[in-house]
């Protein structure tokens, strides 16, 4: 795998080398800490760390040449220097050709959208390894190959990492990649390098404003994935997964030139889903396609889910696995950590753990809650610091005329005051409370334990915004926190 200083610097208009153009480059990497002999280290300036103040330390740990785009630097004798016009556009090239592109010799399902791609992928895995293919994940809550699992930072991790993971899979044998792709990789070109062959768009709701500015802009970002898996490449049998009952789904759609799948409830689509029943922790439907029918007992329940489903099986399809396959793993299928997930502990009332922390994903399980609960609803949530500020309020709303009793609490502040935010989500929530439960508590420990003790038979108590997550970002640092656990153990407080 390694390949000369020189042959990476081809691949970059306007490279110029200073030192051995011969240099054997036999790893690249970002993180100093992660230097080993022979490495390119790639220098880049973030916001608050300057990777070139690294460079000695990437010299003692055996680098061997550094990328960057400054003149102003000084390296330590024998070690070269690559210098490019701009490092990010230089990796997106150099890094896949380095690893000799490994996503062309795997299956690669990309997932896409605001809310439902770690679901989704989820299940496509399980349809995939049930159709006897080797499978790797890449999402929001782990990295699996096969069955072992590792932890990620990301939901599509950065270029040198990207490719690094397509390269072991590869090596692993994987024959198959579902990889969850958020709308900050494809506006940063980590997915560069990698050829897509089915492409899936869940859905768009605001999220990430912080980032995108506008909605436009965000569906813009989306909507690249369609343009990569339509794009001439080395394999064959690219298809587009759309939701059609989704608005942006047209905006896909036009972006979109290889054969697409559409899927939905509402509208006109070709595959759809019928004779939907939901219960507390079980739904069943019929999947319908093509004049085929497929009846599904699924262990997950949900309208949400209905399309996660749907999702996950157009994919499937479209990646040449037949229906009497899909039927058999997604009944098989018993859920995503932290996706509407129960907490049980003998107690006589629900407790459910979502990662919902958008307005459309809390809209969503709030009314799955209720669908399936006799008693009242009791929402915990609050909205994550130095994050979009415009969905705080109309979270609030949504929580305040949803549940029967609110909750308002941190998720991760991150570095703003949490008070502050509370008080945000608390301007949307206050002029429709009305004569409802209401607290606002700082502590979330506080505010589930609370939570639980005002439940009665019959209620569900709905714990958004963190999920599967086993930590908490505060100001201070990162504390353990998981919502399941502390649920839990306010039960057995309540319960004894």
């Amino acid at each position: 795998m390694a390949k000369r200083l020189e042959e990476l610097a081809a691949l970059v208009p306007g490279a110029r080398i200073t030192g051995d153009p011969a240099a054997e480059i036999a790893s690249i990497e970002r993180d100093s800490r992660k230097i080993e002999t022979g490495a390119l280290f790639a220098c880049i300036s973030g916001a608050h760390v300057d990777a070139h103040t690294f460079i000695p330390n990437a010299a003692r740990a055996g680098a061997r040449a550094v990328l960057t785009q400054r003149e102003d630097i000084a390296v330590p004798d024998g070690v070269s220097v690559l210098r490019v016009p701009e490092i990010n556009e230089a990796l997106d090239a150099i890094v896949p050709f380095f690893y000799d592109y490994p996503a062309r010799s795997m299956r690669i399902v990309g997932i896409t959208g605001t809310n439902g791609k770690t679901t989704t992928s989820y299940l496509v895995h399980a349809v995939l390894r049930r159709a006897g293919k080797r499978v790797g994940l890449i999402g929001t809550i782990r990295v699996m190959m096969e069955d072992d699992v590792f932890p990620t930072e990301n939901t599509t991790p950065d270029v040198v990492v990207m490719q690094q993971m397509l390269a072991e899979m590869r090596t692993r044998g994987m024959d198959t990649v579902v990889m969850e792709v958020s709308s900050h990789a494809l506006d940063q070109g980590r997915v560069a390098g990698i050829e897509f062959d089915t492409a899936v768009f869940t859905n768009l709701t605001q999220d990430h404003l912080d980032y995108h500015k506008t909605m436009e802009n965000y569906a813009r970002a989306k909507a690249r994935l369609f343009e990569l898996v339509s794009a001439p490449g080395v394999k064959k049998g690219k298809t587009a997964v759309i939701n059609a009952d989704d608005a942006a789904g047209a905006v896909m759609r036009a972006h979109t030139t290889c054969p697409v799948l559409s899927y939905g409830v509402e509208k006109e689509a070709s595959l759809t889903a019928r004779d939907i029943r939901l219960a507390q922790d079980h739904m069943t439907l019929s999947l319908v396609h093509g004049g085929e029918e497929c009846p599904l007992s699924l262990h997950i329940t949900g309208k949400f889910n209905v399309y996660n489903v749907l999702a996950a099986a157009g994919a499937a399809h479209a990646e040449g696995v037949g229906y009497d396959v899909i039927r058999t793993a997604l009944e098989a299928f018993t859920g995503v950590p932290g996706r509407f997930e129960l907490v049980r502990a003998g107690q006589d009332f629900s407790v459910i753990v979502d990662y919902a922390h958008t307005p459309d994903g809390m809209e969503n399980v709030l009314r799955t809650a209720r669908a399936v609960t006799a008693g009242r609803i009791i929402a915990v949530f609050g909205c994550g610091g130095d994050r979009d500020r415009t969905k705080r309020p109309v979270m609030g709303r949504i929580g305040a005329e949803m549940a029967d009793a609110v909750f308002i609490t941190s998720d991760n502040p991150r570095t703003e005051d949490p008070a502050a935010i509370l008080d945000e989500v608390e301007a949307g929530a206050l002029p429709v409370i009305g004569a409802k439960p209401y607290k606002k508590l700082v502590d979330r420990r506080t505010a589930i334990f609370d939570a639980v003790r005002a439940a009665h038979t019959g209620d569900s108590v709905v714990i958004l915004g963190k999920g599967h997550e086993t930590y908490q970002i505060l100001k201070e640092g990162t504390v353990h926190f998981d919502d399941r656990e502390t649920a839990e153990e306010a039960i057995r407080s309540v319960c004894r």
